[in-house]
């Protein structure tokens, strides 16, 4: 019996040696822990995930590989998480602790030190373990060394990466490794002990000649992966499982196992409730509508689509901006969840700022959802920026709590949403029952990478709604197509949302999503526009043609010349009753240069820029000043009378904003239409009648153009970023708009030319381009295609393969990956082929040395003192953390980007890089002189409030 009264199966089976055998120790407190207590802690802890947190949509996919269903499930992973430091139970982990190992020793077990092993890294624990269980498994149960591997995987890669073949046979060269020449039996003998013993204490044992014949799908060898990481990390706790000999009354279970879950606290998954009612009474209970009104046709026809699906499956919604798609897409999500199972949702957006602006509408529609956990709801917003999100620094404190009415009676229940302590971070984040976040997190889900089969788990037991879909190029789509490959084979319910998606690639993503190439014609051919489209595995998809919703707008569009003085008497002309214009350039230097010529012309107070070369602090300020001067009616935003708000592509899909005059740069003609759903975006007055007469009309007039060569020639910075040959097929569909005469003529119906225009610009159709631009034509697609070929090649590198027949084990899965690839700009350029680029922490530098945050930050943040002799408090820290800045563009380049790492590590403070300035520790720190200015690497710094960041050459 043990202290606490309770027995100790484990303790009572064993003989002395396999006691002796260690799995950890803390060399702060010589604490320790016996490896067969994990193992017990973690089965234990395996079985509580399974019965407690796992969602039935994860539970179901691995149910169904499995002879005895779900028990049969639940069993394999409690034996496996009980198995997977096996590994441990070698000389060459033992050797690492002398005490420990001089334990062992005197067992019986011969243990040489890790300098009498010199190859002892050819065995790690989890490649070992992966080799004693095949080994234990064909000796004592009859599998076959090739029927083993799907499940010794398992072990093998609990840290992260799945052994290769290589590496399975450099290790079985060195049995040294696994059992001391002379001491073999022994080693054995303890290794087998405690196996036979893991096997009869979990059940295991009567089932494990069942299991040799199954053949398990990569899926479920991916989750069972992801769940004995997920085991182990819980377990290896010692605030959850403390070490001998300090673990007191804790130290044996039921009660060690019953008081770290306690204390863990993980939040229950979602148990969504299949939505009943019409669509307008679903979309009035969970959206809050005003009185009358009624949702608008796309939603109709998006939840009835959903609820006519054979299964939940993949629904394409394609409507205009400002139609509900977002709404729609949660609604569907609802009934998606409901039916198969998940126990959340993850929603992905282009940007931190779009991710930004979708969180608060997230949380307000989980206000409503029933079918939340009893206590709490884990919610995660996943970018790499969240700790600035004040929503979610909220749910970081106490929550947000709920008053909802769980079972659809009338007795009300409380839940809070939070920000769960355990559920954070850029490995255990996305295992939150409900994500906000960048795409990004959903394309590492096709990156090899360590820990990648976390992500995996993580998403395959949520619905996934994708945003912006028209927003990502080759690269990006690459990765996108191969993440929606594995998530089709996991089930999850998908949701992808456009407003402007040419039809080829409407194909691509059913195609991708089923695993069906072929017997899409009638995907691509669809024309309708709004349009729903949906697709499940196996069955032909569906093409569903909402009647549009009556809402749209007539934009005149014009050519105007790429000069400033024409820009300026333009808008002077146009602003002279007032109003309120956008002006779109598609870089930040021809923002800086229109900003400041408008300047000039209508003074400093009435022209506004916005880009993302400003502190994080700053632009997030200047996002909620955007949307408080130009956001909703409903709103009362504080509009002025007069003004001009000069943007780069940070205000195209991120910010409800709605403008009287648009003024953009020549742009792919999806992105010009998005531009143009800020140009009138909400009514104000009847008719309009509330903004400036002259500007009644929608007005967007192109400009970033040499419109008197032929073919026109955008601008350098446009060529460079969008590429000539998209930018010409633009021109090609607006061509006849813009040499028009008669306002008939210019007019862009929307929603109606969205689709036609989108479609002609991405057809592989040349008729449109006059014979004249024929030359130039030619070589801006055969440069376009090149470049192309060589994004899909370059993202091939590292893309994860498409699921292997069942049976087939995950050996190598992610061999020759990029290693830790998460939320940071390292894991980001992968996905995106961005160049690397340099982020700084920047603060001001006094003559006297002083160094202080800049003082117009908000909410007492501003010129606070930041000591260099010592740590910074930690709020100032974080202040700091927030005020960093991407260096632009000239510092991507190899010699000009060392350079600035050189002087920036010449400048390092030494005691910000303590343990004790852990936030800001490792980070890269520009100082700026008192009137905001520095020298980096042959560069000219000014930064200031207003314009942001200006970096010019050195004479």
């Amino acid at each position: 019996m043990t202290t606490d009264g309770h027995p100790e199966p484990w303790v009572a089976s064993l003989f002395p040696a396999a006691r002796a055998v260690w799995a950890k120790h803390d060399f702060d407190t010589d604490g320790w822990l016996p490896l067969y207590r994990h193992m017990a802690d973690s089965a234990a802890v395996g079985g509580l995930l399974w019965d407690e947190w796992l969602p039935p949509q994860v539970r179901r996919l691995m149910a169904a590989a499995m002879p005895d269903g779900e028990a049969d499930a639940r069993l394999l992973v409690t034996w496996l998480c009980c198995v997977h430091d096996i590994g441990k139970a070698t000389p060459a982990f033992a050797g690492q602790v002398d005490g420990l190992a001089d334990r062992m020793r005197a067992n019986g077990l011969d243990t040489p030190s890790r300098k009498q092993l010199p190859d002892h890294s050819h065995a790690p624990h989890g490649l070992a373990g992966q080799l004693i269980l095949r080994d234990w498994l064909t000796s004592r149960h009859g599998w076959s060394k090739r029927a083993t591997h799907q499940l010794t995987v398992v072990v093998g890669g609990h840290h992260g990466v799945q052994p290769t073949d290589a590496g399975i046979r450099e290790a079985d060269r060195r049995p040294e490794l696994l059992r001391t020449p002379g001491n073999e039996q022994a080693w054995l003998d303890v290794q087998y002990e405690l196996l036979d013993a893991a096997a009869t204490r979990t059940g295991a044992a009567s089932r494990l000649t069942a299991w040799r014949d199954a053949e398990i799908p990569q899926t479920a060898q991916v989750l069972l992966s992801a769940l004995v990481i997920t085991a182990d990390w819980i377990a290896s706790n010692p605030d959850l499982f403390p070490l001998y000999p300090n673990a007191g009354t804790r130290a044996h279970d039921p009660v060690r196992t019953r008081e770290a879950w306690r204390l863990l606290g993980l939040p229950a998954q979602w148990r969504p409730r299949e939505p009943e009612g019409t669509p307008a009474e679903l979309f009035a209970a969970r959206f809050e509508l005003p009185p009358g009104a009624t949702p608008r046709p796309v939603q109709e026809q998006a939840v009835e689509a959903a609820r006519a699906m054979p299964a939940p499956g993949l629904m394409i919604i394609e409507a205009p901006m400002g139609e509900g798609k977002t709404e729609a897409a949660l609604t569907v999500a609802e009934v998606f969840a409901a039916r198969s199972g998940a126990g959340g949702c993850f929603v992905a957006l282009p940007t931190m700022a779009t991710s930004n602006a979708m969180f608060d509408r997230f949380l307000t529609w989980l206000a409503h959802v029933p079918g939340m956990p009893a206590e709490a709801a884990s919610v995660f917003l996943a970018h790499s920026k969240a700790h600035l999100n004040e929503d979610y620094l909220a749910l970081m404190g106490g929550g947000i709590t709920l008053d909802l009415d769980r079972d659809g009676g009338d007795d009300r229940a409380v839940t809070a949403l939070i920000a769960h302590r355990w559920l954070r971070g850029r490995k255990k984040g996305m295992l939150a029952s409900f994500a906000v976040g960048t795409v990004d997190q959903l394309l590492f889900l096709g990156l090899k990478s360590r820990h990648l089969a976390l992500r995996h788990l993580a998403l395959s037991g949520k619905v996934v709604v994708v945003d912006e879909a028209h927003a990502y190029d080759t690269h990006m789509n690459t990765y996108l197509d191969r993440a929606l490959t594995w998530l089709g084979e996991y089930g999850v319910p998908v949701v992808i949302l456009s407003a402007t998606l040419p039809a080829r690639r409407r194909r691509e993503l059913v195609a991708a999503y089923t695993g069906e190439r072929d017997g899409h014609d009638h995907v691509e051919q669809a024309r309708a526009y709004p349009l729903i489209t949906t697709a499940v595995p196996g069955v032909r998809a569906d093409v569903t043609e909402p009647r549009a919703s009556g809402r749209g707008a007539d934009v005149l569009i014009e050519p105007l010349d790429d000069d400033l003085d024409t820009l300026t008497s333009r808008l002077e002309t146009e602003l002279s009753d007032g109003g309120c214009a956008l002006v779109i350039r598609n870089t930040v230097a021809r923002v800086h240069e229109a900003a400041s010529r408008l300047r000039d012309a209508f003074g400093e107070n009435t022209v506004t820029v916005a880009h993302s070369r400003f502190l994080d602090l700053d632009r997030a300020a200047n996002d909620a000043a955007l949307v408080a001067a130009y956001g909703p009616p409903d709103r009362d935003p504080e509009r002025p009378a007069r003004h001009i708000v000069v943007a780069t592509q940070v205000v195209e899909q991120s910010l409800d904003v709605d403008f009287d005059l648009l003024v953009t740069d020549l742009a792919p003609v999806d992105l010009v239409l998005q531009r143009m759903g800020r140009l009138h975006r909400h009514p104000r007055g009847e008719r309009q009648s509330d903004r400036p007469a002259p500007l009644r009309r929608a007005r967007c007039l192109v400009t970033g153009v040499d419109w008197t060569a032929t073919p026109p020639e955008p601008v350098r910075g446009s060529r460079t970023i969008y590429g000539e040959h998209v930018l010409l097929r633009s021109l090609a569909v607006l061509r006849s708009r813009l040499d028009a005469h008669a306002d008939a003529e210019r007019t862009v119906r929307l929603p109606a030319d969205i689709s036609p225009l989108v479609q002609d610009a991405y057809a592989d159709d040349d008729a449109l381009l006059p014979p004249a631009w024929k030359d130039r034509a030619e070589e801006a697609r055969t440069a376009h295609e090149v470049a192309r070929l060589t994004q899909r090649e370059k993202a091939r590198t590292f893309l994860l393969r498409k699921p292997a027949t069942p049976g087939k084990p995950l050996i190598g899965w992610i061999d020759a990956g990029v290693g830790d690839a998460d939320d940071s700009h390292r894991g980001r350029a992968q996905v995106r082929d961005t160049a690397e680029s340099l982020e700084v922490l920047v603060a001001r530098r006094a003559a006297d040395g002083t160094v202080t945050t800049f003082p117009w930050l908000p909410d007492g943040r501003g010129g606070v003192e930041l000591p260099t002799h010592t740590a910074p408090p930690a709020e100032a820290a974080r202040t700091l953390l927030a005020s960093a800045l991407r260096l632009p563009y000239q510092f991507t380049f190899g010699a000009t980007i060392d350079r600035a790492i050189d002087e920036l590590e010449t400048d390092m403070v030494p005691a910000w890089q303590s343990k004790d300035a852990h936030w800001i520790a490792g980070e890269l720190v520009l100082f700026l002189d008192e009137d905001d200015r520095a020298d980096l690497a042959g560069h000219h710094l000014h930064y200031t409030r207003t314009d942001g960041l200006k970096a010019t050459r050195a004479e």
